[in-house]
């Protein structure tokens, strides 16, 4: 396992769920000689993934092939679970979109690919499933080509179909496989073949010499271009993102699984060659890091596991330096010291223990006493953060309550714990309703989270309805004093503030604009102001939501020279802030989601009847093949809560959705008392 570094391939597996990314990873076990069969249960050993029949997180797996090293994450198809896709493409230098022969281009498929893409990383394609019934590799191909704005260069074409496919031609070589319970055998290319093979070999040499000006003109000049000569190009092209190349096979019978490994080792991008990350030092700068085995050490923390037995399980991608059990670092987002304890390669369960780990390694680390995903590890004289992806915030909200009082104490600890495992889920009590409330990206989400407190945590919780993380906001300006003074023997409590409130466009966040001149405030006390304003924000007037948008200018005050301070003037900024509000006509925010619908043609208008009768605003409908069609919509997430059921009764179990956060928008009026008389029946009940 001990390779170097540029016989490394570090390989996410991407696609919708239940193309196959984990059986297709079970198959390249098997053949690496690590799994005595091939199936999805070697690998979804967690219980949560065994009763649902698929994965929920990011599986990682090192392993020799051809004489290399490769390290291949299976991410998860759902789209509830996309942190973790995301972390996963964030530190693979490779990533292969797996992509159902059957059913084609899935959103997942979209959704993950997007994801890449804006990453920058190269992409190869493995259709799957090409033995199952209704499949067909040139349609899927023709999808692919119609979706993405990228040549796709079949590499392999199925030989046979649905129940009839027995092997694969390679169009580079011109040769041809066929396979007997998974294991190849060179053969002639099937005369019925001959034409076809000559069409697509003659097309992928045209696609993939296309940026290669001098294979151009040997190729325009009619001379032969040899095989190496034009997996050199494919290699060029390949990184450089201008092509992706597409293989065909079955994971399940192992057909085809072999040639994509090949192909892995011999195109794809060693550490050495990745992206740069990027990265923030104390001063703000912004730096750009390659792979290095020379710099000092520097890693970032993509996975936290949780686990009952071992505790805290972190998965790091090191970037530079080479490190040792033993070794100190410094974790710089936390502000701590630690030291390494043993290291391991991932093997999923069966973990490999290495004696020093280098950049561009993927490696596990036991026991952390701290460290959550995202976090950035360092040599102690080199403190710089990795920026890491840009992630979903949250919108699904249930409150979740111990079932035992026992479980009381409990409780924040394994939500705590949980949290750091995940950048899309967080939770909060809310001390005027007395609850727990756990947010993440979807229904699913929350129920492996609330499972996984049960089951790793002894937590039993009573699950309440999902709320909306309404924002709130005010429309006009308004101008507010508050004089906070108080004596109780020996020094007193004196703080003075002045402040405007206007309103700022949707998604501006909050500023914070000190206009105070001659000393009526002192300096040091205006980062107190500041303080007791962002304190006061995060609960408005209007029922209690955070507050969002607004611009606070500090024009006036006064101060004491003996009682004044730092609480003082918090306690006026937070006083005059709700004061403030009161007057600027604050009103309530919801979020509003960008949803696409997919449905049978014929059910198309029902779906947009639905969407309007929810508040919507449908975009747009679009055909997209196969008797389907994509409906575009913006909807309120309040809307949203139940629409899955619906859907499913509408298209008879045929139908799904995605959704996205696009903005706050205003609630409005009838529908905002509503919520605020459920807010208050909420504190009144607490």
């Amino acid at each position: 396992m001990n390779k170097s570094v540029d016989k490394k391939r570090n390989i996410a597996f991407i696609g919708h769920n239940g193309c196959g990314k984990t059986l297709l990873l079970s198959a390249m076990l098997f053949n690496a000689g690590l799994a005595d069969r091939i199936s999805s249960k070697l690998i979804d050993t967690d219980s949560i993934e065994e009763s649902k029949g698929s994965s929920i997180s990011a599986h990682i797996y090192s392993f020799d092939w051809n004489d290399h090293q490769l390290t291949v994450i299976d991410t998860p198809g759902f789209g509830d679970f996309i942190a973790d896709v995301s972390n996963s493409v964030f530190v693979s230098e490779n990533i292969v979109s797996v992509v159902n022969a059957v059913a084609g281009v899935e959103i997942q498929t979209e959704r993950t690919w997007q994801i890449a893409e804006s990453m920058g990383k190269p992409i190869m394609v493995f259709v799957n499933q090409i033995d199952k019934e209704r499949a067909s590799f040139e349609n899927t191909l023709r999808a692919l080509e119609t979706s993405f704005n990228k040549k796709m260069v079949a590499l392999t074409l199925p030989i046979g179909s649905e129940s009839e496919f027995h092997g694969v031609v390679d169009l580079i070589e011109e040769k041809a496989y066929i396979y007997e319970n998974g294991k190849p055998n060179e053969a002639a290319i099937p005369s019925s073949m001959v034409d076809r093979v000559k069409e697509m070999k003659l097309k992928a040499v045209e696609d993939i010499i296309e940026s290669d000006d001098s294979l151009m003109e040997k190729y325009l000049e009619g001379q032969q271009i040899q095989p190496q000569e034009l997996t050199n190009a494919l290699l060029m092209a390949y990184r450089s993102g201008s092509v992706a190349p597409v293989f065909c096979g079955s994971a399940e019978k192992n057909i085809g699984v072999d040639l994509l490994m090949n192909y892995i080792t011999k195109l794809g991008v060693s550490p050495l060659e990745g992206v740069p990350y990027e990265a923030k030092l104390e001063s703000g700068e912004k730096v750009s890091l390659k792979i290095s085995e020379t710099e000092p050490f520097c890693a970032y923390n993509f996975k936290t596991v949780v686990d009952p037995f071992v505790g805290r399980v972190s998965y790091i991608k090191m970037i530079a330096g080479v490190v040792k059990a033993g070794d100190s670092y410094f974790n710089v987002n936390r502000g701590i010291s630690d030291k390494f304890g043993r290291l391991y390669l991932a093997r999923g369960k069966e973990q490999i223990e290495i004696d020093q780990a280098t950049g561009g390694d993927i490696v596990v680390l036991p026991k952390l006493k701290e460290g959550a995903v995202t976090e950035t590890l360092t040599h102690k004289d080199r403190k710089l953060t990795i920026i890491p992806p840009t992630f979903p915030e949250p919108m699904f909200s249930r409150s979740v309550n111990p079932k035992s009082k026992a479980d009381i104490d409990k409780i924040s600890n394994g939500l705590s714990r949980l949290a750091e495992t995940d950048p899309t889920f967080s939770w909060e009590y809310d001390p005027e309703t007395g609850e727990t409330v756990v947010s993440g990206l979807g229904t699913i989400h929350l129920d492996v989270m609330i499972e996984r407190l049960k089951s790793i945590f002894g937590v039993d919780v009573n699950v309440g309805k999902p709320k909306i993380a309404y924002r709130e906001t005010i429309s006009k300006k308004a101008v507010a004093e508050y004089k906070h003074k108080k004596q109780t023997g020996g020094h007193g409590q004196y703080g003075h503030v002045k402040i405007e409130l206007e309103p700022l466009p949707r998604g501006a966040g909050f500023e914070f604009v000190d206009k105070i001149f001659g000393g009526v405030i002192p300096k040091n006390f205006i980062p107190s102001v500041e303080k007791g304003i962002v304190e006061a924000m995060k609960r408005g007037s209007v029922a209690g939501y955070p507050v969002v948008d607004v611009r606070v200018t500090l024009f006036d005050g006064s101060y004491h020279e003996v009682d004044s301070s730092d609480i003082s003037f918090q306690i006026a900024a937070i006083q005059a802030f709700r004061k403030g509000m009161e007057d600027a006509k604050p009103v309530l925010l919801e979020p509003i989601m960008e949803v696409e619908i997919f449905c049978p043609d014929e059910v198309a208008g029902d779906v947009i009847g639905e969407v309007t009768s929810r508040r919507g605003r449908p975009q747009g409908m679009e055909a997209i093949g196969r008797g389907m069609s994509k409906v575009k919509a913006e909807v309120p997430l309040a809307e949203m809560l139940d629409f899955s059921g619906r859907l499913s009764g509408i298209t008879s179990g045929r139908g799904y959705f995605t959704m996205k956060f696009v903005r706050y928008q205003e609630v409005p009026p009838n529908i905002q008392e509503k919520i605020v008389q459920e807010r208050k029946q909420e504190s009144q009940n607490a």
